[in-house]
């Protein structure tokens, strides 16, 4: 575990603090202080970006708790992401009030667009900050465990488990896609005004979400990194490397197995929620099968088992489409299959597990003494 209790030395708690103090007060010193269009300056329109990356990190950050240490693939953790944004849209709908195309203080425009009499029982409350805050880890966090609860009791593991998870995600697919549900069909929820009163396309409000995407990145990192090195932790990496002698001695493998699958919801949740403000938009396509399997994509680029390692793997993969598909955006889904086929077979511990071979390697030839030379004068 010596990996897992890094972060708790002095040099890591320098390293993470360091990092964050960059993150956190850097870029939007750098983007508030210097004169428009100068050199030293971070455009407006990528801090919100940067923001989109810290909101895909820490949802990667979330698949690799329970993919990297315990052994599950869930190829449904982009329906938590993304009911934790639909979540937090509910919210910035209800805020718009009579500013909406139909002026209607009570519907958002696409339920009187569709001519809706009356707001379904289940947007009662999102009207309130708070509730919709709480609905944005309960209502993933909940799914998960009832889905955990007949999946992990029932054994069902491995190939099967990723079916099921990729099953679901596909199912609220179908399910919000439709106009009679109440989500605003495929076109999904948008044109967002403000958010606590605030504008949400002020560049001070888009700093300030940032800011607390970037936090809440640090916070999701501390409390993935307190379970993988605590007893729980040990207990979650048996599971993974030999479920069956675990059961066997004793361990409740449902119970752990289903608490780490029920956290990783809630923080997919919460990333949802920081990205819908940030982008202006959530629709039925974010629970897309194939953006939950670019999850997976991410974290095996990264490294698995390193929670490090997703971070880096969901930032450069987003970093890498954002330049492709401005460039050459017909290239981008075969250069995503490429990079993975080709850290599949040739990195199968991601970019981390690379620099960590490397740098193994280095530290073994300098302390190689070359041959002859105990025998110079």
């Amino acid at each position: 575990m010596r990996r897992a209790d890094s972060l708790f030395t002095p040099a890591g708690w320098a390293w993470f603090l360091g990092t964050g103090a960059a993150l956190i007060i850097g870029v939007p010193l750098l983007n508030a202080l210097p004169q428009a269009g100068s050199f030293a300056q971070i455009p407006d329109y990528l801090v919100p970006l940067l923001g989109k990356y810290a909101c895909y990190a820490l949802l990667a950050l979330s698949l690799d708790l329970v993919w990297g240490y315990a052994g599950i693939l869930s190829l449904g953790h982009g329906a938590f992401f993304a009911l934790g944004g639909y979540a937090m849209g509910m919210y910035l709908m209800r805020q718009i009030g009579t500013r909406g195309v139909y002026a209607n203080a009570q519907l958002p425009d696409f339920m009187v667009f569709l001519n809706w009499k009356s707001l379904p029982w289940y947007w009662y409350g999102f009207d309130h900050f708070a509730f919709a805050a709480v609905m944005v880890m309960l209502v993933p966090g909940v799914l998960a465990f009832v889905f955990g609860w007949f999946a992990f009791r029932s054994r069902v593991t491995g190939v099967y488990l990723s079916i099921m998870t990729q099953a679901l995600t596909y199912a609220l697919l179908l399910a919000f896609f439709r106009n009679d549900t109440g989500f605003g069909g495929n076109n999904g929820l948008t044109d967002f005004k403000d958010i606590l009163g605030f504008e949400i396309q002020a560049p001070g409000t888009r700093r300030a979400l940032y800011i607390v995407t970037v936090i809440a990145l640090g916070l999701g990192y501390l409390l993935c990194r307190f379970i993988v090195a605590s007893k729980l932790g040990r207990l979650l990496l048996a599971v993974r490397d030999a479920e069956g002698r675990v059961r066997f001695i004793g361990y409740s493998v449902a119970y752990a197995k289903l608490f780490v699958f029920t956290i990783s919801a809630v923080l997919a949740g919460i990333a949802g929620a920081l990205y819908v403000p940030q982008v202006g938009i959530i629709n039925p396509s974010e629970f897309s099968p194939a953006n939950s399997i670019e999850i997976a994509i991410w974290v095996a680029v990264g490294g698995r088992g390193t929670l490090v390692g997703a971070l880096i793997g969901a930032v450069v993969i987003n970093f890498a489409q954002t330049w492709l598909t401005g460039s050459m955006p017909e290239l981008w889904l075969f250069v995503l299959g490429g990079v993975f086929i080709l850290v599949t077979l040739a990195f199968p511990r991601g970019l981390l597990g690379f620099a960590g071979r490397l740098q193994s390697l280095r530290a073994r030839t300098v302390s190689t003494p070359v041959v002859g030379e105990e025998h110079a004068p």
